[in-house]
């Protein structure tokens, strides 16, 4: 039975390609996306996210339509709604971002459940991995789809839900090998999509009772992590103040076997950055307001500027010139190792800096000039420049960044500020 799923993937950005392509070793799928040029790109066997390696995305892909084909396996690549519409399963991976006012922005998951439901058929199963809160899944996507398909629920379709768990630019914890929660919308289709899960995902599913449990143990996880982060970024703050070393401290108290491991930093991403304030906003409609949570995220926030402020600091401390001076970042994507500049509060450092008139340049070799002008209106280069700064910063722990000899671009009385950690010889460090 397990043979005959014919599966579309809806979004083949940093979470739908690398699901499509683990699908496409066991079944038919057709992956969907309404950006062009990302199809275009996929057909040529070359991801831009670098999450799926550009030969074996050449080794699964189909120049035909699988599910035309009766092909057992194989993925194609289309923006056309008609290659998926044989789909029996639909997979729903659509960011789930938010406004300029940290409002969940449900356009992507509208639009998408929209899109299945033009060509949703009797017994399909649409199968959500978008983060979300609690009852997004039956609440906001299932009227659409009833809307515009005139199908009713639990009886003509169904729905899952099982949270994507990428890490972007992780090639050890990839997709197979991270334990996948599913859940469904009755008892008997959570069993059939937790086995289909079960059937390409190495590391094991858990079931859960039911979809908003689910939706709830995603959006918890990184909350988790967004008030753990927070705490050791206020630790910074308060060591910075007495003049005691933040990491030095970390080491220590981390030689005790329950301690957690967390160290300070900036917090962007489409996850970390993002997912508490779904959370947040589904306990604010319910009349509770979330104390710890928010008072995390503000803390997170504000970690752009105050970076920004301690250069300062610094180059001041130095008797350096500040108006004026140059200053070389190093890095601008979310994290390091990988190109993903999705709310990346590197941005906030540069915007920081240069309220003090302070002049930036940003080197990142991993990052898309032409995405961050478009998403930023920053300029960034791809190669080092061969000059010297007054200051250079840190931001994202590259790889390439730890080999540089920091000095050779650095004036002979400039200062260098780690933000991650990482470096040997620095001048100050978050």
């Amino acid at each position: 039975m397990e043979k005959q799923y014919k599966i579309a993937v809806i979004g083949l950005g940093y979470v739908g390609l690398p699901l499509a392509r683990l699908f496409a070793t066991q079944y038919p799928v057709v992956g969907f996306d309404i950006n062009q040029k990302r199809i275009e790109e996929l057909n040529t066997g070359v991801d831009s996210t670098l999450e799926v390696e550009n030969e074996v995305l050449k080794e699964i892909l189909k120049k035909e339509n699988p599910f035309d084909q009766t092909a057992e396996t194989g993925l194609y690549c289309s923006a056309d709604i008609k290659d998926i519409q044989d789909a029996n399963i639909y997979i729903v991976t659509v960011p789930t971002p938010v406004d300029k006012h940290n409002r969940p922005d449900l356009t992507p998951l509208y639009k998408s459940s929209e899109t299945v439901a033009k060509v949703l058929s009797k017994g399909d199963i649409v199968i959500y991995e978008s983060t979300v809160y609690p009852g997004v899944t039956e609440e906001e996507c299932i009227p659409v789809l009833e809307k515009f398909s005139g199908l009713k629920f639990n009886h003509d379709f169904f729905a899952g839900y099982s949270p994507e768990r990428i890490n972007p630019g992780d090639k050890e914890h990839t997709v197979e090998k991270i334990l996948k929660v599913t859940s469904g919308s009755t008892p008997e289709i959570g069993k059939i999509v937790d086995n289909l899960y079960k059937s390409v995902i190495v590391a094991g599913t858990h079931l859960a009772p039911t979809i908003k449990i689910a939706e709830a143990a995603k959006v918890i996880e990184n909350s988790q992590r967004d008030i753990n982060i927070a705490f050791v970024n206020e630790l910074a703050k308060i060591f910075n103040l007495l003049e005691i070393d933040t990491h030095a401290v970390l080491e220590a108290a981390g030689t005790k076997w329950n301690f957690l491991p967390f160290k300070p930093g900036l917090v962007g991403g489409h996850c970390i950055g993002v997912d508490p304030y779904y959370l947040a906003q589904k306990a604010q409609e319910n009349g509770y307001h979330p104390e710890i949570i928010l008072a995390g995220r503000r803390l997170n926030d504000s970690m752009g500027q105050y970076v920004a402020s301690q250069l300062v600091k610094t180059m001041i401390k130095k008797k350096l010139n500040i108006n004026g001076a140059r200053i070389l970042n190093l890095g601008i994507t979310f994290k390091e190792n990988c190109p993903d500049v999705r709310n990346t509060k590197a941005v906030d450092v540069i915007q920081g800096l240069e309220d003090y008139a302070l002049q930036v340049t940003t080197y990142d070799p991993w990052a898309s000039a032409a995405e961050v002008e478009h998403e930023y209106g920053l300029s960034i280069v791809n190669e080092i420049p061969q000059e010297k700064y007054d200051g250079i910063i840190l931001t994202v722990a590259h790889e390439q960044f730890k080999g540089l000899n920091l000095k050779n671009y650095l004036k002979e009385d400039g200062v260098i500020f780690d933000v991650k950690g990482i470096l040997e010889e620095c001048d100050s460090r978050l």
